[in-house]
């Protein structure tokens, strides 16, 4: 009965121990980084807007855009009118924008849309790299200036901070600002310390022409930027991380559409852990690739809330086996030590998000959170063509 009891916790506790350390070890690691020497200013970028029906929000990015720290013979910006039916192409083309259009009923997505521009890009010989910037985003002056300063040392692709533009609009923002916080800022500082890649995040993120030649644009998932990341560290390279700057989109604060947004992103992660993890850990091994073993270990830990059940389970069965074997108490000790450790991680994410005293006090709201992302998961899913997110206001 003891050996059941210590193979059915250690079964529990394996997975739990593992993302609690893996978390632990990013938080430890996310002290600010170095900012490299200024760039020569001369690289030349094209900077794609993806836009399906985006009239709403177009002024606001394309005006942040044309504030950019950059020489304005140095960069363009396109717009991708991908398959609208509203005025997005007119009102882009008013506002300065190279505007592509784009109909195909069948090939619909936010990927496809990027391959399109990228396809154009490299057509047009004026650009010497590619930024991806969401039309709902607002970017800091310093963004191309980031990505350069890294691809003029040898960088090939570039992801700057993915925030949240809007974090007191409700609870629900103020906690993504949080979680963007703790998975954004704190592991991609840990990995660009470590040397590892930090991933493509589908906002702020650029790569050199080179580099698209050398591995093509081919990814049409849900989550079509994480998948991108994960083909680039399987080729041999990384993904540097820009600390200093940021493009920060505006996140929806309602019930319904927060909950068809996190069904996409949900379900498009576990959609990329089925196929490829093995791939990335094979990588790993067969050519001790650090790159690929910490990708196929991003993916292998679960987000947060679902860690936060694994250990919660833990808790659960370690004190009630305890209760008729006092042998099983290290396992409490165990279980307690992981949630020391997801603290740790969170109050992290707290800090450097600057949500303030609020957003600490909404964290009681976390338990409410992670059983609607249970419920989520368990409901049925959305389509997974490229449809708009509502805009707060809108």
């Amino acid at each position: 009965m003891h050996l059941l009891a210590n193979l059915l916790l250690a079964i529990i506790a394996l997975p739990a121990i593992g993302a609690s350390l893996y978390l632990l070890t990013l938080t430890l690691l996310s002290t600010r980084l170095r900012r490299p020497p200024a760039s020569s200013r001369e690289l030349r970028f094209d900077v794609v807007v993806p836009a399906h029906n985006e009239v709403a929000v177009l002024p606001r990015v394309l005006g942040s855009l044309q504030r950019l720290d950059w020489p304005k013979d140095q960069y363009r910006v396109l717009v991708v009118a991908d398959n609208c039916t509203d005025h997005t192409a007119d009102l882009a083309r008013s506002l300065g924008a190279v505007v592509l259009e784009r109909r195909d009923p069948e090939l619909r997505g936010k990927g496809y849309a990027l391959q399109f521009a990228f396809q154009a890009s490299r057509a047009t010989h004026f650009a010497t790299a590619v930024a991806v910037i969401d039309a709902d985003a607002e970017v800091s002056a310093n963004l191309l200036e980031a990505m350069a300063a890294r691809m003029e040392r040898g960088a090939q692709a570039v992801q700057s901070h993915y925030g949240v533009s809007n974090p007191l609009a409700s609870w629900r923002t103020r906690l993504l600002s949080i979680a963007k916080a703790s998975f954004h800022i704190v592991r991609s500082r840990a990995r660009e310390r470590l040397g590892l890649s930090c991933g493509i995040r589908g906002n702020g993120w650029a790569v050199t022409h080179a580099l698209l030649e050398a591995v093509p644009y081919r990814a049409f998932s849900l989550t079509e930027d994480v998948e991108y990341g994960i083909a680039l560290g399987l080729a041999g390279h990384r993904v540097h991380y820009a600390d200093e700057a940021s493009s920060n989109a505006e996140m929806v604060s309602g019930e319904r559409d927060s909950r068809k947004q996190r069904q996409r992103w949900e379900r498009g992660r576990f959609q990329l852990i089925r196929s490829r993890t093995t791939a990335l850990l094979l990588a790993a091994l067969q050519r001790r690739s650090r790159v690929c073993l910490d990708l196929g270990l991003d993916l292998l830990v679960l987000p947060v809330s679902y860690v936060v059940l694994n250990v919660g389970l833990l808790t659960a069965v370690a004190a009630l086996m305890s209760l008729s074997q006092p042998a099983e108490r290290p396992w409490i000790w165990a279980s307690i030590g992981c949630w020391a450790a997801l603290i740790c991680y969170t109050l992290r994410g707290w800090q450097l998000s600057h949500v303030g005293p609020r957003g600490l006090l909404d964290l009681a709201r976390a338990p409410l959170y992670l059983l609607w992302k249970v419920l989520i998961m368990l409901s049925r899913g959305e389509r997974t063509e490229w449809t708009r997110t509502k805009r707060e206001g809108l």
